[in-house]
């Protein structure tokens, strides 16, 4: 295949296939980095930190013009970008503390919802029908998640506030790809990762310091899971999203990521045994149907 030619027709499902497994893992190497004792903060700064160290060397080589005539309106957006990348991390990884690893993602992925929001309120544009079915079913499976988890939640557990961290996690999520829109429309794909991963991972560095939040004296199996974090869900899977993009429909990979809830659920049962109860299923398939639908919207 040369340069220029355009890959096989199958191939980019192959890669999204490969995105949405790897991602489906982060929840669950969250959650194992939590039980070998690493402080949720310091997940989120290793899971960063790690994977903008990883992309250095190709960043600095294929893109070291693009860095150097930065301007400072780029800068300023690399920082907001990194903020809320690292508000994100932050905030899902330690809702994993609190809710199911099934209720977490689910709400987390929501950001498709909450960008046409911003976008109709920030830049005027008009959402299609279809988009605010979507929006109105995504938001009732989301109470049905809140209501659910509230009747069941074990003795001393605090769902509530998981889900609330989850779904704030996906707000920053949305403020983050509406900044880094268009820093990345200006520079390229390594760049800008290796950018935003490391404003974040600097970011939640200097919190884990002013919390007083060690990255050292832990075992080996937590920066294993941490290095986990970083190679598969940070670089593979969001990788694999970036690069298919140029050959499927952006309203296509946004129904692909779909499954990052029904993954990470099903690993959650293989690892955890966790489940769910009826009721909390009934607004999971209200709350992926909804975004489906506002998918449709938003392609059309």
């Amino acid at each position: 295949m040369t340069k220029n030619s355009a890959p096989p027709r199958w191939l980019p499902f192959v890669v999204l296939g490969i995105g949405l497994a790897a991602i489906s893992f982060g929840a669950v190497l969250a959650r194992l980095a939590q039980g070998a004792g690493l402080p949720s903060l310091a997940i989120a700064a290793l899971r960063l930190g790690l994977a903008a160290l990883i992309i250095s060397p190709l960043a600095l080589w294929q893109s070291r013009r693009a860095l150097l005539a930065m301007t400072r309106r780029q800068a300023a957006l690399t920082l907001g970008a990194g903020f809320f990348l690292a508000l994100h991390f932050a905030s899902w990884i330690s809702s994993l503390e609190y809710t199911s690893v099934a209720s977490s993602t689910a709400l987390v992925t929501t950001n498709l919802l909450w960008i046409a929001i911003a976008s109709f309120l920030v830049f005027g544009e008009q959402p299609r029908r279809l988009m605010l079915v979507g929006m109105a079913v995504s938001i009732g499976g989301s109470l049905l998640i809140f209501w659910s988890d509230s009747s069941h939640s074990a003795p001393g557990s605090s769902p509530l506030l998981g889900n609330c961290l989850a779904l704030f996690g996906s707000w920053c999520f949305s403020a983050y790809l509406l900044l880094g829109r268009r820093l990345r429309a200006e520079l390229p794909l390594p760049a800008y990762v290796w950018l935003a991963y490391g404003a974040a991972a600097l970011l939640l560095l200097l919190a884990c310091g002013a919390w007083e939040i060690p990255l050292a004296g832990y075992g080996a199996p937590a920066y294993l899971f941490a290095l986990g974090l970083a190679l598969g869900p940070q670089l593979l899977g969001h990788t694999a999203y970036n690069w298919s993009l140029k050959h499927v429909s952006p309203t296509f990979v946004a129904v692909v990521t779909l499954g990052e809830p029904v993954g990470s659920a099903l690993l959650a049962w293989i690892f955890f045994g966790e489940s769910f109860v009826p009721l909390q299923g009934a607004g999971f398939a209200l709350l992926l149907g909804g975004i489906y639908l506002a998918a449709r919207g938003e392609g059309q």
